[in-house]
């Protein structure tokens, strides 16, 4: 896995594409597994409602991506109409069986034509990264927003992650590694423009935009002043990612040196967490079972697994058991979670460790 820079509209990206139905035609990832992703979900719903549609008697959104439904209930809850298209088979048929409308889809242009309809709100939140078939979808995004309808997407924020050195949110899923200049340039080039975004604490620090039809709404102080923020740090310049390199490589030897130091102490040690992220660390890291026992899941879907590449084993946290002396924790985006959740394991002298710990936003 190789992330390469486009000198032409420098976004990074990857240089290879696992076919989109081998990656999505059926994962275990659930948005509703983690309470502060549906709180972050109800939250976007709700800004988006009170801010645009409060007084529409009918309003409709489509989500792209839609994975169990989480973001949808929200909607629903608002009053929307909701339909969500979702590429995996056994997540789709899980926000069907839950009451929201979905279509298991690739979605792109010719499936958005197929509807004949167009929507009040498009969402895209943690999707429009790993599109295969990029412009055919913005172009479909484009074709089936209302003339005054707001899409909003929401990303990883490239300029964060090199920031906190979150290089593991870099993986085969993830095509694609957007900053504003870099995703305004897609976006203005299928007639759609950013017109107001601000940088949530979500994953880390993601980008929650919205855009509209190109010359429909003006552009907002906080919207320029990311993008200020941006070109004053050069994020898109490629001498900060060479420098990204670099710090990844002094990370891995930081992280070497504590599982080692925390081995040799005679401490049992589990991963907690078993995102798709973890194995980009733990592969570059080389960090397999000669540091972790197992990874320790809440999602069911993960139970019995193992880790591509390192093949740690994924127990289901309910089967554990005793804890760990110490747990090093790959979901660490979630970390306000995590340690809320853990906190009677702390008081009995469980340690925490935190391989990427994003800076507050």
């Amino acid at each position: 896995m190789r992330v390469v820079y486009c000198h032409d509209c420098a976004t990074a990206q990857l240089d290879f594409t696992v076919k989109k139905e081998v990656m999505f035609g059926d994962h275990t990832y659930l948005s509703g597994v983690t309470q502060s992703l549906s709180d972050h979900f109800r939250a976007v719903a709700g800004e988006i409602d009170l801010r645009f549609f409060a007084q529409s008697a009918r309003k409709s959104v489509l989500d792209i991506g839609s994975n169990d439904g989480t973001q949808l209930k929200h909607f629903q809850a608002l009053g929307y109409e909701v339909l969500g298209v979702e590429s995996s088979k056994t997540t789709a048929k899980i926000a069907a069986d839950a009451g929201v409308p979905t279509v298991q889809a690739f979605f792109n242009r010719e499936v958005a034509r197929a509807w004949g309809r167009r929507f009040d709100v498009i969402n895209a939140a943690g999707v429009f990264f790993h599109m295969e078939e990029l412009h055919s979808v913005a172009e479909g995004i484009r074709e089936v927003l209302a003339l005054n309808g707001v899409f909003v997407v929401q990303f990883l924020y490239m300029k964060r992650i090199v920031e906190n050195l979150a290089f593991d949110q870099i993986y085969h899923e993830h095509l694609l590694y957007y900053n504003l200049q870099t995703i305004e340039r897609l976006l203005n080039r299928h007639g759609l423009a950013l017109f107001d975004a601000y940088l949530a604490p979500i994953h880390g620090g993601s980008i929650i935009g919205f855009a509209a039809h190109i010359g429909r709404q003006p552009a907002t102080d906080r919207l320029v002043a990311l993008r200020r923020a941006e070109d004053a740090a050069g994020s898109n310049t490629l001498a900060i990612y060479r420098d990204f390199a670099v710090r990844i490589e002094r990370m891995r030897d930081e992280n070497l040196d504590f599982l080692g130091r925390a081995k040799a102490a005679g401490k049992r040690i589990y991963g907690l967490g078993a995102p798709v992220k973890g194995n980009t660390l733990l592969n570059y890291f080389g960090v397999g079972t000669q540091y972790l026992d197992c990874l320790v899941e809440r999602n069911p879907l993960r139970g019995g697994l193992v880790s591509p590449g390192m093949h740690i084993p994924v127990v289901l946290e309910a089967e554990l058991p005793a804890p760990p002396d110490l747990y090093y924790v790959l979901a660490w985006n979630f970390k306000d979670e995590i340690l809320a959740r853990y906190a009677a394991l702390q008081a009995q002298g469980v340690e925490f460790y935190f391989p990427v710990n994003p800076k507050d936003v």
